[in-house]
C-alpha cells in the first residue's frame, strides 16, 4: 500500500482543523475551485435517515409501515421461528450519509456530472433481495433504496448531463419489469443493469442528447439495507472502504485490459497506443454510453458486482478519473478512513456542520487538484456508519 505524502497528511490535518463554514473553500491552493462561479463546481451534502425522519416526506411516503405482528408459535413452529431469529444487517443501516464535489479542475469544459438520489425506490430487503435473515421480522419492512452515480463525459457534457437525470429512472423502470423468482435476485439486478444501460444509450440515439462522437463512462450504486450493488461501464471507479481494507468495486474497462483486448480485436478493432492505449487511437476506454461512431468496438455493457453489507463498513467512494488518475485506491482508502473516524469523534451532530462524507470529498479534490490532476474531478462519498451506531460507539 502506497502511503499518503507527507504533504497531504499535513493539508489533511489543516484543512481538519478549520471551521465547518471554511471547510469547502479551505486552502489557496484550490479555494477558487471549490467556490467560484466559473469553475461550474458543485458541492452538496445532506443525511438519509428512516428513523429520525431526516428523509422528505416524498422520499419516504411508502416507507414506513407498521411491524408486522407474528402469532404466538405452536410447538411445531418452534424450530422455524429459531431460524428467523437473525435480524437482517439491514437493521442498523437504514441512515447513510453523503457529501459531494464535482470540479472543473484544469480542464476548460465541465464534462462530468453526479447523481445523488435518495430513496428512489421504497422496497422491503426480502423483496429486493440480497437479505441476510430472509424471513425476518426486519426483512419485511418496508425501506428506501439509494442510488448514487458518476458520470464522466467525453466530446461534450451532453450524455453525461442525460446519464445523470435519466439513468436512476431507467433502472428502476427495468427491475420493475422483471418477473425473476426470489431466489435468483442477482440474475434480476443484472438483468435490469444491462437492460438499463443498453436503454439509456438507445435514449440518447433516439432522442438526438448528443452527436454520435459524444460519450459518457457510467458508475453507479444501488446500497440497500443489506446490499452494495455496483454497475459499471467505462473508467470510473468505485471502491468500499471495510475495517481496514479498501476493496475496488469495479475494475476498469480500458483497451488494453487483456479480455477488452480480445473481444476488440475480434470485431475487427485495433487498439493504438497513443498517449495511453486507446480505441482507434481515438478513445481511452473500452465500453462507454455513447459514441455510436466506434460501435462495435465501444459497447455499453456494464459489469456488476454484489457486496454484501456488514457493520465493519466505513464508506463507499464514486469518483471520476480526475480522482483515480493520480492517487491510488489505498491512498483514497486510507484518507477517507481517517479523516471520516477524526471527523465522527468531533462532530456534535448539528445540522449546520459539515458532513463527514463532504469533508473527505473536499479534502480528496484539494488533493488531487494539488497532485496536478489534469481532468475534471466529481466525487461522492457515503458515510455508511448511521449517526445511531455512531454515537453508541463514543
Amino acid at each position: 500500500m502506497e502511503p499518503l505524502l507527507e504533504l497531504d497528511v499535513e493539508r489533511i490535518d489543516r484543512v481538519d482543523s478549520l471551521p465547518d463554514t471554511d471547510l469547502a473553500s479551505a486552502s489557496s491552493g484550490s479555494s477558487f475551485l471549490l467556490s467560484t462561479e466559473d469553475s461550474r463546481s458543485t458541492t452538496s451534502s445532506g443525511d438519509i435517515s428512516t428513523s429520525s425522519g431526516e428523509i422528505p416526506p416524498s422520499v419516504v411516503e411508502e416507507a414506513v409501515v407498521p411491524r408486522l405482528v407474528d402469532p404466538v408459535p405452536s410447538s411445531d413452529e418452534l424450530t422455524i421461528l429459531t431460524a428467523r431469529q437473525n435480524k437482517c444487517v439491514g437493521r442498523n443501516n437504514r441512515a447513510v450519509s453523503w457529501g459531494f464535489t464535482s470540479v472543473i479542475g484544469r480542464r476548460k469544459e465541465m464534462e462530468d456530472a453526479v447523481a445523488v438520489r435518495p430513496g428512489f425506490m421504497s422496497r422491503t430487503c426480502d423483496h429486493l433481495g440480497g437479505c441476510t435473515a430472509p424471513g425476518s421480522r426486519t426483512s419485511t419492512e418496508i425501506s428506501p433504496v439509494h442510488f448514487f452515480g458518476v458520470y464522466d463525459g467525453h466530446g461534450g457534457s451532453q450524455v453525461a448531463k442525460f446519464c445523470a437525470e435519466r439513468m436512476h429512472e431507467v433502472i428502476a423502470e427495468e427491475w420493475g419489469r422483471e418477473s425473476i423468482d426470489g431466489s435468483e435476485w442477482q440474475r434480476r439486478w443484472e438483468v435490469a443493469f444491462s437492460s438499463g444501460f443498453k436503454r439509456a444509450d438507445n435514449e440518447v440515439l433516439t432522442e438526438s442528447v448528443a452527436p454520435e462522437m459524444v460519450g459518457s463512462t457510467a458508475v453507479v450504486v444501488v446500497l440497500s439495507g443489506c446490499q452494495i450493488i455496483t454497475s459499471n461501464c467505462g473508467d470510473s471507479r468505485a471502491v468500499l472502504c471495510r475495517g481496514t481494507e479498501t476493496i475496488p468495486l469495479t475494475v476498469d474497462q480500458k483497451p488494453d485490459r487483456e479480455d477488452e483486448l480480445m473481444r476488440i480485436e475480434g470485431e475487427g478493432g485495433k487498439v493504438i497506443n497513443w498517449n495511453g492505449a486507446r480505441v482507434f487511437g481515438v478513445l481511452a476506454m473500452s465500453r462507454a454510453i455513447g459514441d455510436r461512431y466506434l460501435r462495435p468496438w465501444i459497447i455499453p455493457v456494464p459489469e456488476i458486482t454484489f457486496m454484501t453489507r456488514t457493520d465493519e463498513d466505513e464508506c463507499l467512494i464514486l469518483a471520476s478519473d480526475g480522482l483515480w488518475d493520480v492517487m491510488s485506491n489505498e491512498e483514497v482508502g486510507e484518507l477517507a478512513r481517517r479523516l471520516l473516524r477524526r471527523r465522527r469523534r468531533s462532530m456534535n451532530m448539528t445540522d449546520k456542520e459539515v458532513t463527514p462524507a463532504q469533508a473527505v470529498a473536499d479534502n480528496l479534490t484539494e488533493i488531487a487538484y494539488c497532485r496536478n490532476s489534469s481532468d475534471n474531478i466529481s466525487i461522492i462519498v457515503v458515510d455508511l456508519k448511521s449517526k445511531r451506531r455512531r454515537q453508541q460507539r463514543q
